[in-house]
């Protein structure tokens, strides 16, 4: 059984930075494409940036230029940076294999952005 277990969000006022981290529990990550999704409230969940096995990237519209995804094969994690914060980012963020698995959906983790 795949798990992953994102972190790293918080309260960041606009225009601010935030890395999330996202660790998965087994190796099997370093084959597969990954990607990070959220979900607003009384919105439906969306692909924000997805990541290879040969790190070539693709960014939702909304994000690209701001937010930066990455991945350690060694330590089973994928990353997301965000920069330049927008209230608009506020979302709860989950991390998963692209296209995604629906038994693999953790707990995700709130981001929330406001002055």
């Amino acid at each position: 059984q795949v798990q992953f277990v994102e972190s790293g969000g918080g309260l960041v006022q606009p225009g601010g930075s935030l890395t999330l981290s996202c660790a998965a529990s087994r190796t099997i990550f370093n084959s597969i494409p990954m990607a990070w999704y959220r979900q607003a409230p009384g919105k439906q969940r969306d692909l924000v940036a997805q990541i290879t096995r040969e790190t070539n990237t693709n960014y939702a519209a909304a994000v690209k230029g701001r937010f930066t995804i990455s991945r350690d094969n060694a330590k089973n994690t994928v990353y997301l940076r965000m920069n330049s914060l927008k209230p608009e980012d506020t979302a709860v963020y989950y991390c998963n294999t692209h296209p995604p698995v629906p038994n693999y959906w953790g707990q995700g983790t709130q981001v929330t952005v406001s002055s």
